[in-house]
Order: structure tokens, then C-alpha cells, then sequence
């Protein structure tokens, strides 16, 4: 079945290019690429732009919320897939999109602004941009990464993905200025037979991450972990089905002012199909901190 509409279409071939365009996304202006920002039920994020009839995914802000990155499928319907590292930057009041590259690692960007993760590689910032890719090195060089976010004071949150498709969420802290060896964090979060996609709030006051476990809603769930007085982590809470349907959702974050929750969701039952990215009004998971 051939998914893709003309505008969709045309808009690809715009927009294709290491430059940007002469009039860029005139029409949207003000934060968030200018779009109406949702309640707490969940919207897809900017349709026809971010969000299309394709596969889109991992959308993370800069701490100033004037870049926007994130993966996109392109040529649908062909025999090989291809995935496009994508950046709508705000130059002058005005949103304009590039692709950076092709598709290399899931980007977060750190809550100081100066370092793009891509799961076991990472970019740093410079005055002309970002720089080329680098490694993290052992041991995490050793490691099936997807994805890897840091909390403000550095502590890595990371999943680990065995070759049988068990997922293992890890972290690393800095102690003494030196990265610890990763560890496992505790049955709690590490439970049923998934979990990956780990998203860490900046103070390290919860973890969100996704994950398949007995009393889900579907094939993946979001659950949030909150840190408790004693410093442990608490039960997993399920995002509940505001959030979660009987299919995949997955990779969910926080805005960097800590407003919004994005997170992804599969739209129709093909392997390589439709997934489309949500945002909902954060204020959604202090209704679940309450539990």
C-alpha cells in the first residue's frame, strides 16, 4: 500500500538538502517550531512537518529550545530503508530544517547544551556547530547502546541490549571526576523482559523509559521510576492509557524546561510502518508522582 501523499512527498524533496532553504518554514513562528502546545491528552507533534504519514522518531530540543533533532524515514516503499538525521533550527524568529546526515545513533542533547549524545558516541559543541562524531571508549565501546541520556551532574542512564532482545537499563556516575564502571539498576526498573530507551531527569528526580511487563497495555508500555527520600528508586508506574495503547510506545523525554513529554508511538501493524511522535503537557506525570 503506498502510504505517502503528495505533500508529504514534495516536502521531502524540499527539504532534502545541507542547506537551508531561502524562506525556510515562513509560516512558523514562536516556540516549539509555532505549534499550539497540547493539553493533557496527547497530540502528535507538528503534522506535516515532524509528524507525516512516514516513520519519525527520537525528537530532542537544545537547552535554549532553538534546534530540534531528530530521525526521519525518507523514500517509503523502497526495498531498502532510508534514515535521515534532520535539524530545524530557529535562525532569526524563523524555523528552518536540514538534514545534518544520515542516520547515526539516537541524539539527546545534555542538559548543559554541550554534548549530543548518540548512544556509545557523542558530538560536543562548538563555536561553528558541533563536532565530528567521537567514542566513548571502553567499556562502553563493548556495549549494545540505543540509547544514553546524562543527568546535570553527569550520571549516565543507558540501556543495554543482549542479542537474544532482552533490554537492561545501566548507569555510570562520575566520582571523583572519573566514570564508574557501569552497574544494573535494580529489579524495580530492570523487571519483565524489556526495557530500554532510558530518558534521566536532569536532577535525577526520575526515569522514564519503556518497557514489556506483565499488566502492560501493549507490545511496549512508557513507565516512570521516581527517587524516594532514602535515595532508591520506586516502583515502576505505568504511564497508564492516556499515554499507552496496545501498540508500541517508546523513547519518551522531557522538554528541557520540563513542560512537555514527547514520546513515540507505531500507527499501524507493519514491521517497518508508520511511527508517528506525541507530545503531552508534563504536568500529566505529577498526577503520577502522587501514587
Amino acid at each position: 500500500m503506498n502510504r505517502i501523499c503528495i505533500f508529504p512527498l514534495l516536502f521531502i524533496l524540499v527539504v532534502s538538502s545541507s542547506s537551508y532553504s531561502q524562506n525556510g518554514l515562513s509560516n512558523l513562528k514562536g516556540p516549539y517550531l509555532g505549534q499550539k502546545p497540547p493539553g493533557l491528552t496527547p497530540e502528535p507533534f507538528a503534522p506535516g512537518i515532524v509528524t507525516t504519514e512516514n516513520w519519525e522518531y527520537g525528537g530532542t530540543f537544545t537547552p535554549d529550545l532553538n534546534e530540534f533533532y531528530f530521525i526521519r524515514e525518507v523514500g517509503a516503499g523502497d526495498k531498502k530503508r532510508k534514515m535521515e538525521f534532520v535539524v530545524i533550527k530557529n535562525i532569526n524568529s524563523k524555523w528552518h530544517i536540514s538534514v545534518v546526515s544520515p542516520r547515526v545513533g539516537q541524539p539527546v542533547i545534555s542538559p548543559d547544551g554541550k554534548t549530543m549524545h548518540l548512544g556509545k558516541k557523542y558530538k560536543n559543541r562548538t563555536k561553528d556547530g558541533w563536532s565530528e562524531i567521537k567514542r566513548l571508549g571502553s567499556p562502553f565501546d563493548e556495549i549494545r547502546i540505543m540509547r544514553l541520556t546524562a543527568s546535570s551532574i553527569g550520571t549516565y542512564v543507558f540501556d543495554e541490549v543482549s542479542k537474544d532482545g532482552d533490554g537492561v537499563l545501566r548507569y555510570s556516575r562520575l566520582v571523583g571526576g572519573k566514570r564508574e564502571a557501569p552497574k544494573a539498576l535494580g529489579e524495580k526498573i530492570n523487571a519483565g523482559r524489556w526495557n530500554a530507551h532510558p530518558f534521566i531527569a536532569p536532577d535525577e528526580s526520575y526515569i522514564i523509559w519503556d518497557g514489556r511487563r506483565e499488566g502492560g497495555y501493549g507490545s511496549s508500555d512508557i513507565y516512570i521510576s521516581f527517587r524516594q527520600k532514602d535515595g532508591s528508586w520506586g516502583d515502576a508506574i505505568n504511564l497508564g492509557d492516556n499515554i499507552n495503547t496496545e501498540s508500541w510506545e517508546a523513547a519518551a523525554s522531557v522538554t528541557p524546561d520540563g513542560k512537555y513529554l514527547f514520546f513515540n508511538r507505531k500507527m499501524d501493524t507493519e514491521k517497518n510502518g508508520n511511527v508517528d511522535m506525541f507530545w503531552v503537557d508534563a504536568k500529566y506525570l505529577d498526577t503520577l508522582r502522587l501514587k
